[in-house]
C-alpha cells in the first residue's frame, strides 16, 4: 500500500468517526443529512472476514424504497471495502434515521447508471469531479428492499 492509499484510507475512517460521533452527541438529532441527501449506514459483511462491516454514506437518489449508493472513495483508483463487501455479499441492511431495513444491493446495469448519473451530479457535484480523479468507472449501486 502506498502512503496516498494509506492517507485516503485514513481519512475516511476519520470522515466515519466524526460523522458517528455527532450522531451520537446529538442522540440521533443531527447527521442524517448532507445537503439534500440522506446520510445512512451500510452494513455489509466482510468478503474475507466474514465479520459485520459497518459505513456511513450518502444516498444521493432514494424514492420509492430505493436507495442509490456511488462507491466514489472520493475519487480514489481503487474501489471502496464496502462495495467488494457488498459484491461479495449482497444482502445489506441500511439504516436510516435510526432505522434498520433488509436489502439487496447491486451494481447499476451500465444503462441504470447512464440514467442515474446526471441525478447523483444533481445532488452532488462532487461526484463528476471525483470521477475525473480516476480511470476506474466508479461503480453506482442500487440497493432494494429484500
Amino acid at each position: 500500500m502506498t502512503f496516498r492509499d494509506a492517507s485516503v484510507d485514513f481519512g475516511m475512517r476519520m470522515t466515519n468517526g466524526v460523522h458517528r460521533a455527532l450522531l451520537a452527541v446529538s442522540g440521533g438529532r443531527l447527521g442524517w443529512t448532507i445537503g439534500p441527501m440522506p446520510a445512512v449506514e451500510l452494513h455489509t459483511i466482510g468478503r474475507s472476514s466474514g465479520e459485520r462491516r459497518s459505513t456511513m454514506l450518502t444516498a444521493p437518489v432514494h424514492g420509492e424504497g430505493r436507495y442509490v449508493l456511488v462507491a466514489s472513495k472520493g475519487g480514489d483508483d481503487r474501489n471502496p471495502n464496502w462495495y467488494l463487501n457488498l459484491v461479495a455479499h449482497p444482502e445489506v441492511e441500511l439504516t436510516i434515521r435510526g432505522e434498520t431495513l433488509p436489502m439487496r444491493a447491486r451494481t447499476a446495469t451500465p444503462a441504470e447508471k447512464a440514467d442515474l448519473w446526471p441525478k447523483i451530479v444533481a445532488a452532488y457535484s462532487g461526484y463528476a469531479a471525483y470521477q475525473t480523479r480516476t480511470t476506474r468507472d466508479i461503480p453506482v449501486v442500487i440497493c432494494e428492499p429484500r
